[in-house]
């Protein structure tokens, strides 16, 4: 049975529909048959008319008209917190599209969305690929990528054979911190930059300028995520 189109799909069409691709090449991007994407665009308002918003609306309410009697769905749809699966699920996906806005690959952004939103905070690359039902290869790429950026850890599955990956309450304070120390490096560079080029060339003050900011802003995200770092400890029940 085909994979159903997600919202962070439809946004992913949006984006291709307004720098003017053709449906062609966002079924590429999505992986997707040509048919899928002219379906979805021409139920939704056409190619200048599309919007994400609308067409994720319109599917669920065909979606509803679609179930036999006008019976509410049954209580065994809600997990043990009491949560809508399909509302999670949705969830997801816009978690993943803002994931995305932020410079992650989407397949990257899927696995962190995933991490992220599993009450257990870890999965083992099995438990992803099932999930996401992707190839095992597609995992093991997303997971290198993040651990690069220190936004998922890994342990060994205890009494097993397995690793399992995690996102903990210091995952965004690491990002964090590894984004300064770019940040430093970066401006230890253009310093570097500046006394190649000259400091009173127009170049070489450029780096300069260049190095000061990335060193400011540096630091400042140091004392920011130190200064947090120290508050929620304190303050977390």
């Amino acid at each position: 049975m085909a994979r159903q189109l997600t919202y962070e799909d439809r946004q992913i069409i949006a984006a291709g529909l307004a720098e003017g691709l053709a449906y062609t090449e966002i079924a590429g991007r999505l992986e997707r048959p040509t048919s899928t994407i002219s379906r979805e665009v021409a139920r939704n308002g056409g190619y200048r008319g599309y919007q994400v918003d609308e067409a994720q609306a319109a599917t669920r309410q065909r979606a509803r008209r679609r179930r036999p009697g006008s019976v509410p769905p049954a209580p065994s749809g809600i997990d043990a917190y009491g949560r809508d699966p399909a509302a999670v699920r949705e969830f997801q996906d816009r978690f993943t599209a803002l994931m995305m806005r932020t410079g992650l690959p989407r397949m990257t952004a899927r696995v962190l969305a995933c991490l992220y939103t599993t009450d257990a905070g870890w999965l083992t690359a099995a438990e992803l690929v099932d999930r996401l039902r992707v190839s095992p290869a597609s995992v093991s790429a997303a997971i290198a990528a993040l651990e690069q950026q220190e936004l998922v850890r890994r342990e060994r599955d205890p009494g097993g054979r397995r690793d399992r990956y995690i996102v903990d309450d210091d995952v965004w304070f690491r990002a964090w911190i590894a984004s300064a120390r770019m940040n430093t490096i970066l401006a230890e560079a253009a310093r570097e930059g500046a006394r190649i080029l000259g400091r009173r060339t127009p170049a070489g003050s450029r780096m300069r300028d260049t190095g000061q900011f990335f060193q400011h802003v540096g630091l400042d995200m140091i004392r920011a995520a130190e200064r947090w770092r120290h508050l929620f400890s304190h303050g977390r029940p």
